[in-house]
């Protein structure tokens, strides 16, 4: 299934410098609206979804910081702040209204996009994780794992035997889809190191629970190796409302 492209409203009263963002972004698969104050920004946002927002500090009327701080009253939608002003006071006082980002001017294009993408990654695992918060049963690619009575069970509702270490660090994966987690991170969540494990007994874990849910543990899709990282969990998870019989 395709991503859909972000919808980035830009607010910024220079012109060039609006035009220049709004052709970089378009031209990189984003949709942009780009206004020059904050009257045009609260139209912006009642016409249409938003899913990122940059803006200027220094605009004229209302400016940035005072607009950051009602937009985060009332929404979660991301903000990166922009600014000629590169002092680490405004830097903090932007950060403490609620924007999720700063970024000073002069900068290069490139690295405003890859900030947006950055910020957009920490919101989608934060609402994933905020779904699968407090759920009994966890499902992924037809796979359920219930929580409660710590059973993995198949597509075919088959339930497939899983020894504790395997159970928890297949449930610290889906409880963080889509994160890189180290080996060490994946120690911490799931054994702790008072048992005196050691990385390479993730290694381990991860090809034993491989060899049960992958369709060629070969050639892993649904936990991928991310070289000099860890592991990835690549299936989207979801909570299920109903438990599993048992």
């Amino acid at each position: 299934m395709a991503i859909p492209s972000p919808n980035i409203l830009v607010v910024e009263d220079d012109r060039e410098t609006r035009t220049l963002i709004a052709k970089y972004l378009r031209n990189n698969a984003c949709n942009v609206t780009a206004v020059s104050d904050g009257r045009e920004m609260t139209r912006a946002m009642a016409d249409h979804r938003v899913d990122l927002i940059i803006l200027d500090v220094m605009l004229p009327g209302e400016d940035g910081l005072s607009l950051c701080r009602k937009v985060r009253s009332e929404a979660q939608t991301p903000i990166i702040m922009l600014t000629a002003r590169g002092e680490d006071v405004d830097r903090i006082v932007g950060l403490e209204m609620g924007a999720d980002d700063y970024l000073p001017k002069p900068f290069n294009p490139r690295e405003l996009l890859a900030r947006i993408n950055a910020v957009l990654r920490r919101q989608a695992a934060a609402q994933a994780a905020s779904s699968i918060e407090g759920a009994s049963t966890l499902a992924f690619e037809g796979w359920r794992i219930d929580l409660r009575l710590r059973e993995l069970r198949n597509p075919e509702g088959a339930r497939v035997a899983m020894t504790s270490a395997e159970f928890d660090l297949l449930r610290t994966f889906c409880e963080r889809p889509g994160r890189v987690l180290s080996r060490d991170s994946l120690l911490d969540l799931t054994q702790g190191r008072a048992t005196g494990s050691f990385e390479r007994s993730i290694d381990v874990l991860v090809s034993r629970i491989r060899r049960k849910i992958e369709p060629n543990p070969q050639d892993p899709t649904l936990i991928k190796t991310v070289r000099s990282g860890g592991y990835l969990f690549t299936p989207r998870t979801e909570a299920v409302a109903a438990p599993l019989n048992s």
